[in-house]
């Protein structure tokens, strides 16, 4: 039966992943929000989280891409009706990852410190980056573990159970936050930072139970490993090795900008991590019909039915303009208050606005890139994607960074390179998509 794209279609894959997806912005958020009101030492603290944060989403983001690849290759297999082909393959996707996840995790624990000075963090701030990575970390593997099990069950054109897994984590986090940061009168001490980092670990900790227990409940496939080697595990490892690398050149835009915030000074980093925690909140929010994008497509690939994936990009596009315009609009009018929820800081919160409206004209410019992405992770154009990040981010990004630099713009600079950067990513890929697959349609 041929896959038909309608509003019902989309938002039935889109509204549970939008869910899902800005449960993990949320959690960087409630962490920036809660530690940037700690009353001992709360810039510094709040610089931490944001450098800490900014170098664990590299981490995330680089090696979490097996997601995207397994969803792909689910997808597809669904739409031609071939899913018993692999069902040995995501166990070994799966141990593939984990396995990459501890080699990564032990090579960083024991030069933490050097990682943090090259991101510019010094004296106090250097020394709660530590306090905080190093508890942070140990939840990597499982936050790694919980992402490939979500890609199984995009791939399958599911994405509820991963918006309860997403939403459960976040409400956990958040709880946990307010109980280990401030503490509880007589019962449990404040932690502060350290505090804000065991509630990450924890909620961490129960979403990957759930991912575990979902996949072997709500799915035929399981984690017991089976030999030989799936021959689609070597497509994966291609797929998800230039994914690799585009989330590297992705991550040095990101960390980049934090290094450059950085050294401008603790208003500057403070500010800087208010911004990118409200651009990611952002990004994920539209990422749910990028998201559905991925899924529908990959299914709609496997089915040959080009004229279905043409009207798919029509419809998911204006859904994601449509809500990254309802976001603007929440942003214009709330723009002192939002800036007010994640600190009491007079000069942070001033250098912060002198910037968020940038970053709100950049909300539509986003809402492209980020459709198309998902688009293209479906339909499993892998090196082009990589191709398209690593232009942007070394011939657009950097220089536009650099320049800035050199004529003092501050975090101004920082945050048009960050825009620019964006607005080529879009266009490319919608470019491409026209070139290659209106000639399919009209066939």
């Amino acid at each position: 039966m041929k896959t038909i794209v309608s509003f019902k279609t989309i938002n039935k894959l889109a509204i549970p992943a939008t869910m899902a997806g800005i449960a993990e912005p949320i959690l960087s958020i409630t962490d920036t929000a809660i530690v940037g009101n700690i009353p001992i030492d709360g810039t510094e603290s709040l610089a931490a989280v944001g450098i800490v944060g900014s170098f664990l989403s590299m981490l995330i983001w680089v090696l979490g891409q097996t997601r995207n690849a397994i969803s792909a290759i689910v997808s597809q297999h669904l739409g031609s009706g071939k899913l018993k082909d692999i069902k040995s393959l995501p166990a070994q996707a799966i141990f593939l990852n984990l396995l990459l996840s501890i080699i990564v995790l032990l090579s960083t624990v024991f030069i933490v410190e050097e990682i943090f000075m090259l991101l510019n963090a010094s004296g106090k701030i250097l020394d709660y980056c530590i306090q905080y990575y190093s508890i942070r970390v140990w939840g990597f593997p499982l936050t790694l573990f919980t992402f490939a099990v979500m890609g199984v069950f995009g791939g399958l054109q599911n994405t509820y159970w991963p918006m309860l897994i997403a939403i459960t984590g976040a409400v956990l986090n958040i709880i946990l936050d307010f109980i280990f940061v401030y503490g509880i009168t007589n019962i449990i001490e404040p932690m502060y930072l350290e505090g804000a980092a065991w509630a990450s670990l924890i909620s961490q900790t129960i979403m990957a139970i759930m991912a575990f227990i979902f996949l072997l409940t709500k799915t035929d496939f399981s984690l017991k490993l089976h030999f030989p080697i799936h021959p689609e595990l070597k497509r994966l490892v291609g797929m998800s090795l230039n994914l690799f690398v585009r989330a590297l050149s992705l991550n040095v835009a990101l960390l980049l900008a934090v290094r450059e915030a950085t050294a401008l000074g603790e208003n500057y980093i403070g500010a800087h991590t208010i911004a990118i925690n409200i651009w990611l909140f952002s990004a994920f929010f539209i990422d749910g019909y990028a998201t559905a994008g991925n899924s529908i497509s990959g299914k709609l690939l496997g089915e040959k039915n080009y004229t279905q994936l043409w009207l798919l990009a029509k419809k998911v596009m204006t859904y994601g303009l449509i809500t990254s315009i309802l976001l603007t609009l929440i942003c214009c009018i709330f723009y002192k208050p939002i800036g007010l929820l994640f600190s009491k800081e007079t000069l942070v919160l001033e250098t912060f606005y002198n910037i968020f409206f940038i970053l709100i004209i950049g909300l539509p410019i986003n809402a492209i890139a980020f459709i198309f992405d998902g688009l293209f992770k479906g339909l499993g154009e892998m090196i082009y994607l990589r191709n398209i990040l690593l232009i942007a981010t070394f011939l657009v990004f950097i220089p536009i960074l650099y320049i800035g630099e050199l004529a003092d713009w501050g975090l101004y600079g920082i945050w048009i390179a960050l825009t620019i950067w964006m607005l080529v990513r879009g266009g490319t890929l919608v470019w491409k998509f026209n070139k290659k697959f209106r000639p399919l349609v009209e066939k």
